[in-house]
């Protein structure tokens, strides 16, 4: 697996403030963070909870790309109920903010080795660049969580739930429930405290165009149609 060469703040406090994806201070994002918190203090069952929250709670939906900004922010992830995997590891970087956990967000290029026909043709071949996760600060260590399948997509198509303890990394699947290779990384990009936008619009202008515009604005009518406050009881 090859390497940036990233060179991440290494403060913890650097990762506690909202940015321009990971809204934080957003009323929405805030209330459903403290929903799913337990006790009063950040920690590690406060920050399983919230994992199991978006994982489970927010719908994986790879075909919810496209160019606007808001298909990659935390509080439209959040006010639609659905999302591919960088919005939903946002979403979980900023719900632990918004409770005094210190989080980033990670990207790493991977091989899905089952990945259908349909979304290969639409993707350009099987490796997804850009894939995010979530890197929390969870008793004096950085630890990745990766909340992109939820476990009703897995238990369709029959790959194990991919679970989070808090205190050892949880990256995809390497093998479905037959044994099959699924998910492959082969690169690593670095962590952000914030989506680095600009850079990922130009990775799939170049690797994934047709995956990028496939929507056509017809997305307008689901954004439009869902509000932070209907998306409350998630």
């Amino acid at each position: 697996m090859s390497h940036t060469n990233e060179q991440p703040s290494p403060e913890p406090v650097d990762y506690l403030q909202a940015g321009r994806y990971i809204d934080s201070d957003n009323p929405g994002v805030i209330a459903f963070a403290h929903r799913h918190r337990v006790g009063s203090e950040p920690g590690i069952e406060a920050a399983t909870r919230l994992y199991l929250a978006v994982r489970d709670g927010i719908s994986y939906n790879p075909y919810l790309v496209g160019p606007d900004p808001r298909h990659f922010r935390a509080s439209d992830c959040l006010a639609t109920g659905s999302g591919f995997c960088i919005p939903k590891a946002a979403l979980l970087a900023a719900c632990a903010r918004a409770i005094g956990i210190p989080a980033r967000v990670g990207y790493a290029d991977v091989r899905n080795h089952l990945s259908s026909k349909r979304l290969d043709e639409l993707i350009g071949g099987n490796v997804y660049t850009w894939h995010s996760y979530t890197d929390l600060y969870l008793e004096g260590k950085w630890v990745k969580a990766t909340p992109a399948f939820d476990k009703a997509l897995c238990e369709r198509v029959g790959v194990p739930v991919l679970e989070f303890d808090g205190r050892n990394d949880s990256l995809l699947q390497r093998f479905n429930a037959a044994g099959e290779r699924h998910m492959e990384y082969v690169r690593q990009r670095g962590v952000f405290a914030d989506i680095p936008y600009s850079r990922i619009i130009a990775a799939f202008e170049a690797n994934h165009p047709r995956w990028l515009h496939n929507r056509n604005n017809l997305d307008d009518e689901v954004f439009e149609s869902c509000t932070e406050s209907g998306k409350e009881s998630v």
